[in-house]
């Protein structure tokens, strides 16, 4: 019975009911569009960051990443890189990682060293379709390399020519080689375009004196979700071959801190919002119990409980939640599907973009949290806020409030 006179409060002014509806859908349609484009902006960062070279996650020998030297290795990396690719959805490419001086004619260069495995590392990795000038290493390939535009540029070297590499071996021997520049890349990210230089693995592994072995294996995938479900997996396999696995958070700590100091910047935010848009709901309530106070005196004298009424004027505030968040979610949630299917272009220079590891058109992602976090929000702090007019209409007595204007 408290329910459907509820019901039928709200519509006595209906007016104040639309308007009050309107505030609260707009509301919630926002927060779950804007939370669901966080997500999927910080998806795209995330997986673009990582594809560029590292992989959705590695496995590495124990104190590898804070000692990134070649004593430390995997001795059968390729047979630990298939059962890594027994799992559902997981691609593993072994590497070489080492540094050394790279030379051409009079000018020389410190870089990264990475050996890779050519057909492999296209899995893993988009450093294979960012070749600006000639191509991507090949199966075939034994002397070869490919560096990055600004590496070449420092270096004075372009395709076709030759550079000579001289570093330190495994055993600490000297490891010097020379190498046919076969490609030039442009990954968007300076640090790599000026750093890396890839060559095939067999001969990394001859010229670092390797013995087969490799210094960590890439993991990549369709997406960074069937990687980060695969995780526990891979711990599993990792500790029966004696090696870590790292995640994506743990290879790129820098990017999480900053996604997860945006994230809470931004619940700063929504929570003002949901806090102004809480209050000013209430105040309409309150003005409403205000106008109707005479008429809570009367209920009163006829017998009604002032529980009942504050009962009463409580699931009217519930009511009017749950129907405008409804509201909210059916428009936001909609919008946001479209655009997951179409996405959002950015009219701006691409270049901007690449610098963040994002692509020119955006996708917001709808998840479980995106879509219920508002509108639970929402409804919990009107709900709290609800006790305002709770108390006010349960100290009424029957003589005050008939007395009232």
């Amino acid at each position: 019975m408290l329910a459907a006179l509820a019901w039928r409060n709200l519509w006595r002014r209906p007016q104040r009911t639309i308007l009050s509806l309107v505030s609260i859908a707009l509301v919630t349609a926002l927060l779950v569009f804007m939370l669901s484009f966080q997500n999927g902006v910080y998806g795209a960062m995330k997986s673009a960051t990582l594809r560029i070279f590292d992989g959705y996650a590695q496995l590495q020998p124990h104190g590898w990443a804070d000692d990134p030297t070649l004593d430390r290795a995997i001795e059968q990396p390729r047979a630990l890189a298939r059962q890594a690719e027994g799992l559902r959805g997981v691609a593993a490419a072994p590497r070489v990682n080492t540094f050394a001086i790279l030379a051409h004619g009079e000018r020389s260069y410190g870089a990264a060293v990475v050996g890779v495995d050519p057909d492999r590392e296209q899995r893993i990795s988009s450093i294979t379709s960012t070749i600006e000038t000639g191509r991507y290493l090949a199966a075939g390939d034994s002397d070869a390399a490919v560096l990055g535009v600004t590496l070449a540029k420092n270096l004075d070297v372009a395709v076709g020519g030759d550079v000579t590499l001289l570093g330190e071996g495994r055993d600490g021997s000297v490891a010097a080689d020379v190498l046919h520049v076969v490609g030039l890349y442009h990954s968007g990210v300076p640090d790599l375009d000026r750093t890396i230089l890839e060559m095939p693995l067999a001969r990394a592994q001859q010229t670092f004196g390797m013995a087969g072995a490799a210094n960590t294996i890439a993991l990549g995938g369709s997406s960074l979700a069937v990687v980060d479900r695969a995780i526990p997996a891979l711990r599993t396999l990792s500790r029966r071959a004696g090696v870590s696995v790292l995640d994506w958070a743990a290879l790129e700590p820098a990017l999480r801190q900053g996604i997860a100091l945006k994230y809470a910047v931004a619940m700063m935010f929504y929570a003002t919002l949901v806090v102004v848009v809480a209050f000013i709901i209430l105040n309409t309530l309150l003005m409403s119990v205000l106008e109707r106070t005479r008429e809570f005196g009367m209920l009163l004298a006829l017998g009604m409980r002032p529980g009942q009424i504050g009962a009463m004027v409580w699931l009217e505030l519930l009511g009017l939640a749950l129907l405008g968040c409804l509201l909210g979610l059916l428009a936001g949630g909609g919008a946001t599907l479209w655009l997951e299917a179409h996405g959002i272009v950015y009219p701006v220079d691409p270049r901007l973009l690449a610098q963040f590891g994002l692509p020119t058109r955006l996708y917001p992602a709808l998840t479980p949290f995106s879509a219920l976090f508002g509108p639970v929000a929402l409804i919990a702090a009107i709900t709290v806020g609800g006790i305002a007019p709770y108390l006010r209409v349960i100290g009424l007595t029957p003589a005050l409030a008939m007395r009232a204007p």
